[in-house]
């Protein structure tokens, strides 16, 4: 890939996630799309089989997400039971 290109291609994804980030998220979209394209423009075939792949991929990130809710929810009921078993405790000793 020539210079220049790289150069748009870096450029467009990076403003494109800068304004993702501060929620100006439809001109972000449009400069990481912008980006994007040149790179498939670039590597067609390479973007062909993510594109066969993207099924799995995202099947695979739900479940990296279920697991991470899961987790969560693990930690905020432990802290939930430690947070009361505290309370007492201090309600004991104030009596």
């Amino acid at each position: 890939m020539q210079s220049w290109k790289k150069a748009i291609v870096v450029g467009a994804l990076g403003v494109g996630a800068t304004l993702i980030v501060s929620r100006r998220r439809p001109l972000g979209m449009a400069f990481a799309a912008a980006g994007l394209a040149v790179l498939a423009s670039e590597y067609p075939e390479k973007f062909e089989a993510v594109w066969e792949s993207a099924p799995e991929y995202l099947q695979k990130g739900l479940q990296i997400f279920s697991t991470l809710q899961k987790l969560g929810e693990g930690f905020a009921e432990e802290a939930e039971k430690r947070s009361v078993s505290a309370w007492r405790e201090v309600k004991k000793q104030y009596r």
